[in-house]
């Protein structure tokens, strides 16, 4: 079947946060403007999970609900499929969304004034789960050179004396790193000789672009996997973010029962009914879907990659090998944050998620949503090019 990646359903007032943000923010835009911020998709959710949810509805009681046994069965074979990862059964905490889980993890893995440990540039809300409970932020800088990212292992180690937690990003958003086995294997000998536990946001794990496959942390190693959360969800690969279903996935029993008993003093105790049915649905029969968005993203990229090169001066794309968040090195046309977010927003009409929202080394950068037709990007490239123009002159 060949699905549809070229279709716009516009969204404003239909209760979208990333359109109704922008007319908010920005009334009066012609409605060519479309938003490249919120890491959602422009495109439909795939047919086969619309489908499985209606019948679905039609012929259930929209009842208290659990997880069932198929449901557990589609996400083990979805992670030994698509990532050779084995998993239990009772390693799986449902969760309605990894954001809300950090900030649950935190709490329980953590005491007041612990410091937790963030490669910034990096995903907001990650600063959120720690300050908002009362816990330290350790920022350790990813290192920049020449349009590539590393991690400061140095630096990471000292950290590591004193922190006790680190969230950490794979694939990398917003820098789009997904990183080796052995950036991961040093990182783990790391956590393990000074007793830190890892939180793995791999949200976009499925989201795969380069040559370099995605390797999940817990299966590094029997011992980085009693070491570890791992967060994993479908909203990101099937666009699926506003059923608020996740899966957390806790191979060490002693950390389950620390996360379990904050959840239960919260009052939290799952997820909801067609979240559960879209996210097997999505683990079932969603896989052509995915491999056709695959190569949209990948066209994409390669749009913004040649487009930037001969159209754009001063706007160097980072390469980007997963998630479908290119990251913008926009420092060479000379602005200040504030300045190049004015410049975006009022003569490009670009409204994207401007860089210094990510912490240290963000500020100079734009992370533009790529999850959109190829003729969407295309025109929004070419607004960016109109507006770079006029200034020249």
């Amino acid at each position: 079947m060949i699905y549809d990646f070229t279709t716009l359903r516009p969204r404003i007032a239909a209760g979208s946060g990333k359109w109704d943000a922008m007319a908010r923010l920005h009334p009066g835009l012609p409605p060519e403007v479309i938003p490249l911020s919120v890491a959602d998709m422009e495109f439909s959710t795939a047919p086969e999970i619309v489908q499985h949810l209606a019948q679905y509805a039609e012929g259930t009681i929209l009842g208290y609900t659990q997880p069932t046994d198929s449901y557990y069965e589609a996400l083990a074979g979805w992670m030994a499929r698509r990532h050779g990862w084995q998993i239990q059964r009772d390693w799986i905490v449902p969760s309605p969304g990894v954001v809300p889980a950090l900030f649950h993890m935190v709490l329980a893995f953590t005491q007041p004034g612990d410091q937790v440990i963030v490669f910034p540039p990096v995903y907001y809300p990650f600063y959120n789960a720690v300050r908002e409970n009362g816990r330290e932020i350790a920022e350790c800088p990813l290192l920049e050179q020449d349009g590539r990212y590393e991690i400061d292992y140095d630096r990471f180690a000292r950290l590591a004396e004193t922190g006790k937690l680190l969230i950490f990003s794979s694939p990398h958003n917003p820098v789009g790193r997904v990183w080796s086995r052995e950036e991961l294997e040093r990182l783990s000998a790391i956590c393990l000789e000074k007793g830190v536990l890892v939180l793995s946001d791999e949200i976009h794990f499925d989201l795969i672009l380069g040559e370099r496959p995605h390797t999940v942390y817990a299966a590094l190693s029997r011992e980085a996997a009693e070491n570890c959360a791992v967060c994993t969800a479908p909203s990101k690969t099937f666009n699926l973010a506003g059923l608020q279903t996740s899966n957390i996935i806790i191979p060490n029993g002693k950390l389950r029962e620390k996360l379990l008993a904050v959840r239960g003093r919260l009052g939290l105790h799952g997820c909801n009914i067609l979240g559960y049915q879209a996210c097997e649905a999505a683990y079932r029969y969603g896989e052509d879907w995915l491999e056709q968005l695959l190569s949209v993203l990948r066209e994409n990229r390669e749009l913004v990659r040649t487009f930037a090169a001969a159209w754009l001066p001063g706007v160097k794309p980072v390469e980007l090998e997963g998630t479908y968040l290119q990251w913008l090195d926009c420092r060479e046309l000379g602005m200040d944050a504030k300045a190049l977010e004015k410049f975006m927003q009022e003569e490009a009409l670009w409204f994207t998620d401007e860089g210094y929202i990510f912490g240290a080394g963000g500020a100079g950068f734009e992370r533009i949503n790529l999850a959109c037709p190829t003729w969407v990007l295309r025109k929004a490239l070419e607004r960016l090019r109109d507006a770079l123009a006029r200034r020249r002159k």
